[in-house]
């Protein structure tokens, strides 16, 4: 019987563009370019591994988002999945990690599953909760924080790296397992994966075909919101100490007045 992976990715605005929040203070993803999740490409990327140790697997890499989040599937199918899943609703704007846990675990459920993957955290919202909550919805074990993951005999298995020491781990699948930035580098897409990746299904859904009320999602939903925010003050010129032979002197009294030594 195929083993089935689901992959849970994210479209997230780049961290390196100009990022600020919108009139309704939720993130305003119109203004910076997105991309996969880079910490979710780790997933992909372990998913990959354990289809190719296994005899038979699959491999669906599911997202929640707008239609640019398609990029994010798109990525990650030229990477080597086999398909993918958009949970795509207007209503869904502004939704926190609640309703998105409620989302990806009815999604999951519809696909069918036996190993769901997600990355450590997001790179904007970095709540690094997602996976256990979706375990939970789901009534399944949850094993997180992997550095090492791999499938046998009905189980997943792996190794939690802390600062102190390393925890070996099993859990009876289904299960749901996250995975740490340093569980493997992420395979670069080939020319030839980029091409196949157009070919390959992705599948649309949106609440109703998930029978999801719109007032369990969206703000009106969520849990937690941004009550307010202010912009990051623009950078002023810096202070310049010149060094007339009391250069030293005059850098380490600085120093000491912004209470850095």
């Amino acid at each position: 019987m195929s083993l089935r992976i689901v992959v849970c990715v994210k479209y997230v605005p780049d961290a390196t563009g100009d990022r600020h929040f919108a009139d309704d203070l939720t993130v305003d993803r119109d203004d910076v370019d997105g991309l996969l999740s880079e910490l979710d490409e780790y997933a992909v990327e372990q998913a990959l591994q354990i289809a190719d140790e296994a005899d038979d697997a699959e491999i669906t890499v599911l997202t929640v988002g707008p239609e640019d989040a398609k990029d994010a599937l798109r990525k990650a199918l030229s990477m080597g999945a086999d398909k993918a899943v958009h949970v795509e609703d207007d209503d869904l704007h502004g939704t926190d990690v609640m309703g998105t846990s409620l989302v990806l675990a009815k999604a999951i459920e519809k696909t069918g599953y036996d190993l769901v993957i997600c990355g450590m955290a997001s790179t904007d919202g970095t709540m690094g909760v997602l996976p256990a909550i979706l375990a939970e919805r789901l009534g399944v074990p949850q094993v997180t924080l992997l550095s090492e993951v791999s499938v046998e005999d009905g189980a997943v298995k792996g190794r939690r790296d802390g600062d102190a020491a390393s925890e070996q781990l099993e859990a009876s699948l289904p299960a749901v397992v996250s995975v740490t930035d340093q569980s493997g580098e992420a395979r670069y897409p080939s020319f030839k994966g980029i091409m196949a990746a157009k070919k390959k299904p992705v599948e649309s859904l949106d609440l109703e075909d998930l029978e999801i009320d719109a007032d369990e999602v969206g703000l009106e939903g969520s849990w937690t919101k941004v009550e307010s925010a202010t912009e990051r003050p623009a950078r002023t010129a810096g202070t310049i100490v010149k060094d007339e032979g009391e250069g030293g002197k005059q850098l380490a009294e600085f120093l000491a007045g912004q209470k850095f030594i």
